[in-house]
């Protein structure tokens, strides 16, 4: 009987001791950061003077968090933006902390003692933390868990952050580390059927817009979507845009980033061809070897692109191409000239205007005159030439040694087949249907004119 009694009184005291005193209230979080904003990322970054700085001032900055590793993708790092809405600048920080979406969630404001912190720079981008040293030399490394709470301070005050809507070509090293979002974009067709990574290996994948402008997706093999089939098509992509160097790249935090509920773009089309565009001069001239081009003339009505368009030398007796000029980036206007210089700056001295292109030794605007070249559209058809696959130009009618060849001015469309008819060729040696008159730079030659 005694040994109940003893029983139910350590129950009673048991349950006692639990109860929770009806004005208990559980101990509020600190929503005040200990420090206060006073410089800015601009200033901070202008610390950095070529080599790891371990910053030993006052400074204090704030911002938002961009990034979350919750799916993975992101490793111990925190990426954060200025302004929670169209943001100036973004930065980020190295730290030896898992999980730290738990912590620090996407939208989190937070405070950034920077006094003790280390600056430094990998591959053009700023980035804050720890010090790490490797063969005597000291980069930015992660920082300690410990050490994290003496610098990093996160608000009560959290929502989410606004993506910064952007087109392609508005990128630039400001958006680095910040949020952004993209309209009309989707993966590369022959990119269909794929995974957005390889177990345990980071992996490109190229997104474009619906102008075939491209933008890089890069993703973890160790993110838990690394599996995930790519979506077929196009929409909105959200993520933190981040670069090395100038090759900037997408970072998903999840695949709710990726909104791509809509069919594909159109096909955009960007090689055309024309029989509009053809020879008109080929230079060698006889005093100054430098001073070699080639003039092209487009009798066209509208602008054309030459996307992919190339010029094909065949040296000599050669029957396989032994140089070639690309012409991708040139657009002609209706009713012009484009001048490709051996040298630009001594045809400038000689003719006494710039060149459209310099081409450099041993290109096809560097021919010696008894070579054969050819003006190839992007599909690979011959759409002009000069000259005969496996025949040496010397004692040819197509010999421009010393010399030049002319377009007759009644020519006004290309003709895949070489016509001796159709061209003036003079050179030093006057053999068949060519003239014997070596040619001296400038008089005898008249770039950007036909006559």
């Amino acid at each position: 009987m005694h040994q109940k009694l003893l029983c139910l009184g350590f129950l009673v005291l048991f349950f006692l001791g639990c109860v929770v005193d009806k004005d208990f209230e559980a101990p509020e979080q600190n929503c005040l950061a200990p420090w206060k904003p006073n410089t800015t990322y601009e200033a901070v970054k202008g610390l950095y003077k070529g080599e790891t700085v371990q910053i030993l001032q006052d400074l204090v900055i704030e911002g938002y968090v961009t990034s979350s590793d919750q799916a993975g993708n992101f490793f111990s790092v925190l990426h954060f933006q200025d302004k929670p809405e169209n943001p100036t600048d973004g930065m980020q920080l190295q730290l030896d902390v898992r999980a730290t979406h738990l912590r620090y969630p996407p939208g989190s404001k937070i405070t950034i003692n920077l006094n003790d912190l280390y600056l430094g720079q990998s591959k053009g981008v700023y980035t804050l933390g720890g010090t790490f040293v490797a063969f005597g030399a000291t980069s930015v490394g992660r920082l300690p868990a410990l050490k994290v709470p003496e610098h990093l301070f996160v608000s009560c005050e959290q929502g989410a952050i606004i993506p910064n809507k952007l087109a392609l070509k508005d990128i630039d090293s400001t958006k680095t580390n910040t949020l952004v979002q993209f309209e009309n974009m989707e993966f590369d067709a022959t990119l269909l059927d794929s995974t957005y990574a390889q177990p345990q290996v980071t992996v490109d994948r190229m997104l474009l817009n619906c102008q075939d402008e491209t933008l890089m997706l890069k993703t973890s093999g160790f993110s838990d979507f690394s599996s995930a089939i790519l979506p077929a098509g196009s929409g909105t992509i959200t993520g933190v845009l981040l670069r090395e160097r100038n090759d900037y790249f997408l970072v998903l935090r999840d695949t709710l980033d990726v909104q791509f509920t809509k069919e594909r773009c159109a096909a955009v089309i960007t090689e055309f061809t024309s029989d509009a565009l053809f020879f008109t001069e080929l230079a060698d001239p006889n005093n100054n070897a430098d001073a070699r081009f080639i003039e092209l003339y487009y009798a066209g009505n509208e602008n054309l692109s030459l996307n992919k368009w190339s010029i094909q030398r065949y040296t000599n007796a050669n029957t396989e191409v032994s140089s070639v000029i690309d012409l991708s980036e040139i657009v002609l206007e209706p009713n012009t000239f484009l001048i490709i210089a051996k040298n630009a700056s001594e045809f400038e001295r000689v003719y006494g205007f710039s060149p459209d292109m310099e081409a450099g030794s041993n290109s096809p605007a560097d021919s010696n005159g008894d070579d054969n070249l050819f003006l190839v559209d992007p599909f690979g058809t011959v759409i002009d030439a000069f000259g005969v696959i496996g025949e040496d130009g010397t004692g040819t009618n197509h010999e421009f040694e010393d010399g030049k060849a002319i377009r007759n001015s009644n020519i006004i469309k290309a003709n895949p087949i070489f016509s001796p008819e159709e061209w003036q060729v003079f050179n030093d040696s006057g053999s068949p249907d060519t003239v014997n008159s070596p040619q001296n730079a400038p008089e005898d030659f008249s770039p950007s004119q036909r006559d």
